[in-house]
């Protein structure tokens, strides 16, 4: 049996060079140029995005604080963990933070790391942070008014039914909520 380093390279793809097609401070779409190796070689979109931080925030009483939203691109309303992109430099625990009490008007106590996750490892690299809150504190409205139609308490046992139902789509709000259910002792 091969060990996992020869794994790796046997199967690693070769990359013969990428174009940027397009660059913001939010994204960079560009063609990477790729051999396969077997010696099939095509070209390939790559996503690049800045890390995003979000937080579970969970209360005394079982209950996630959750967005109510629009998404415009998938055309649908959704329940979503606040968070948002890590700004150059900043720590991404007091990204998380921030980003709780300016779309949600709570602010998170001792956030703590929970995982890392790609949600689309074949075609983007968009680092995902996820951090977890036991509590949190009302400061006052939400600073920002573009970020959701409602903020709420949501009951954790309420989760996997608005996963079936469609109401929350998001992978980092899956992956947490579920993280926080599966592994109730964080």
């Amino acid at each position: 049996m091969a060990s996992e380093e020869t794994c790796s390279e046997l199967t690693r793809w070769t990359i013969h060079g990428e174009r940027v097609v397009d660059e913001t401070r939010r994204l960079r779409l560009s063609i990477a140029s790729v051999e396969l190796p077997d010696g099939v070689q095509f070209e390939q979109y790559v996503l690049r995005m800045p890390k995003a931080a979000m937080v579970v925030v969970v209360d005394d009483a079982d209950r996630a604080l959750m967005m109510w939203r629009h998404r415009f691109i998938l055309d649908r309303w959704v329940w979503e963990l606040p968070g948002g992109y890590v700004d150059p430099n900043e720590d991404p625990a007091v990204t998380a933070a921030r980003e709780v009490e300016e779309e949600t008007g709570w602010r998170p106590r001792n956030v703590e790391f929970l995982t890392s996750f790609q949600p689309m490892v074949g075609s983007a690299d968009a680092e995902n942070l996820l951090y977890v809150a036991r509590g949190a504190d009302y400061v006052g409205e939400p600073e920002d008014i573009n970020e959701a139609e409602r903020v709420e308490w949501v009951p954790l046992d309420s989760v996997r039914d608005r996963i079936a139902k469609g109401e929350i789509v998001g992978a980092a709000s899956q992956i947490g909520l579920l993280h926080v259910l599966a592994f109730r002792g964080w």
